[in-house]
């Protein structure tokens, strides 16, 4: 049996060979982020996957810095986004006003809502691809010139014979619907890890308000009128204003909205910007997400919630009209009583998670409450009461419209370190296909059967959602990561390279110390020759010295 002491000594020598930086061995080189460390965190019972001190190489602090202009652009964002998601609705809160203006069937009217649904599925992946590959403030700028020129369009199709023109200018501010997948980016690009979930839920709350903003407006400025030429002026009108908003705010974002601060605000995104292009992969990455379970369970609950939502705003008027007859302006009012209670919501589960992090907990709890909401809302559609409708399309819209940035986080938890903008594209593409499909199925089955079955077949989804979210492993990678660097900050509080070096030092005894106690016993061959150079080989969980020593071999 070698003695401690020898041993020792031949096991110092042989750590930091064929390494080359002294701590461990030789790695494959990595073609995707998907490669990068497998962190195990949340609720998986899984042990023998390494942990990130164990499989990533361990990079030394770097500085980070949060600007005060990162709410500036937060808010130049929210600001397009509302703009555009105003687009979205002009037509369907009032669908039964312009069907009689344009003389076209429903199912013609919903397209115009479903058009910025379909868009930007085909147009996911090219948009994903310059989101990784060009940055976020392209891809803004972009957006943010399709929907002002789709906007100018509209002002000349106030004319009862020009619906193609309307249809064709609807399609081109569809077409700035390829911002949808910023949101989670964005925050991570600018905010603190404090603030993240915060940051994401503003933005995202920018799109509510625009659609809140479209179920109040036009009712107003598009009175229910017989004259085809006031009705024509007032459809003018209202055009003019949105085309006047877009122009403002195109003119804001091609000045003012940058894309990332100087500094990284913090050191995921620091070590992020230090990846070398050439070791990222888009379609690796794309194929990582997709091999994903527990994210790939997330985009299709996702989809089924989000895609219940568009169908609902999509079909409110009709919902309404066919229970309180002319009451179009309270059709617009429930709408904004629905978005406003989301915003509330998105902003209270923001704040919320940056405070516990507890990201599945809450995404289970809140779409469980969406799915109670939609058949308490269900069941009083009909009792004839419009303060019932309000009250619970309000409790409604708390839970279905909060869930929104609810998922764009927990996806980047789940699949750090992939893009943000890839990941949240995966989720809203689901989102518009189920929002697609559900919409026409809805409608279809509300013109054979009415609302009350319309809305049952959104609640059978809503249950099936419900039941996949609960499925998914909870597996937060990105709080791994963070955790990481704030172990490395409270064991090398001035960020210098010696620091590094005995931070380095500790976390490879811990190490050791992670796998001795993986096992219970270990084992030595007897040597009955001249012993052989032990060499530190992680995968056997050979012991340090001072392990052994406590071991008294």
């Amino acid at each position: 049996m070698i003695s401690q002491d020898e041993f020792s000594e031949e096991w110092m020598d042989g750590v930091g060979e064929d390494g080359g930086n002294g701590w461990f061995p030789p790695r494959k080189k990595r073609t995707s982020l998907g490669e990068y460390s497998q962190l195990s965190l949340g609720d998986s019972s899984d042990t023998s996957e390494p942990s990130a001190l164990d499989t990533a190489q361990l990079l030394p602090l770097m500085e980070t810095k949060l600007y005060k202009r990162r709410w500036l652009m937060l808010f130049i964002f929210s600001a397009f986004a509302t703009s555009n998601a105003l687009m979205w609705l002009q037509y369907a809160i009032i669908s039964n006003i312009f069907l009689r203006f344009y003389s076209i069937g429903t199912l013609a009217i919903d397209w115009l809502s479903m058009l910025f649904l379909l868009t930007y599925i085909p147009l996911f992946l090219p948009v994903t691809w310059v989101l990784n590959n060009r940055g976020v403030r392209e891809v803004v700028v972009v957006a943010a010139a399709f929907n002002c020129i789709g906007a100018w369009i509209k002002t000349g199709t106030a004319n009862p014979n020009m619906f193609a023109m309307t249809f064709f200018g609807q399609f081109v501010c569809s077409v700035g619907t390829i911002y949808m997948g910023i949101p989670s980016r964005l925050a991570s690009l600018w905010f603190g890890e404090q603030e993240v979930s915060t940051a994401c839920s503003i933005a995202v709350l920018g799109t509510q308000l625009g659609i809140a903003i479209g179920f109040l407006l036009p009712p107003i400025l598009v009175p229910n009128v017989d004259d085809v030429e006031e009705l024509a002026y007032h459809i003018r009108i209202m055009f003019y204003i949105s085309a006047g908003v877009a122009t403002f705010i195109f003119i804001l974002v091609v000045i003012v909205f940058q894309e990332k601060p100087e500094i990284p605000p913090t050191q995921a995104q620091a070590q992020a910007r230090n990846i070398p292009p050439g070791d990222y992969s888009y379609m690796a990455s794309i194929s990582n997400l997709l091999r994903n379970k527990p994210f790939m369970l997330l985009v299709v609950s996702y989809g089924l919630n989000v895609g219940s939502f568009y169908s609902i705003s999509t079909l409110l008027n009709r919902m309404i009209i066919e229970h309180y007859p002319g009451e179009e302006l309270n059709a617009g009012r429930i709408g904004l009583t629905i978005v406003v209670a989301g915003m509330a919501g998105s902003l209270i589960c923001g704040i919320w998670l940056d405070r516990t992090k507890t990201y599945k907990q809450t995404t289970l709890a809140v779409y469980l409450f969406s799915l109670i909401g939609m058949l308490v809302y269900t069941f009083t559609l009909n009792l004839g009461h419009l303060w019932v409708v309000f009250v619970t399309a309000g409790a409604l819209g708390f839970f279905m419209t909060g869930y929104l940035p609810l998922g764009f986080e927990f996806a980047v938890e789940l699949t750090y370190p992939e893009s943000e903008g890839t990941s949240s594209g995966l989720l809203n593409c689901s989102a518009q296909i189920f929002g697609i499909i559900f919409t026409i199925s809805q409608g279809k089955i509300i013109d054979r059967w009415g609302t009350f079955a319309g809305n049952i077949f959104l609640c059978i989804f809503l249950l099936i959602g419900t039941v996949l979210t609960g499925l998914i492993k909870s597996d937060l990678r990105r709080q791994k990561a963070n955790l990481q660097n704030t172990e490395v900050q409270s064991m090398s509080p001035t960020g210098s390279v010696s620091s590094v070096q005995d931070y380095e030092a500790t976390a490879r005894k811990a190490h050791w110390q992670r796998q001795y106690c993986q096992k219970s016993t270990i084992s030595l061959k007897p040597k009955h020759t001249p012993a052989k150079k032990a060499t530190a080989d992680p995968d056997r969980a050979v012991s340090p010295p001072e392990v052994l020593k406590e071991k008294k071999f």
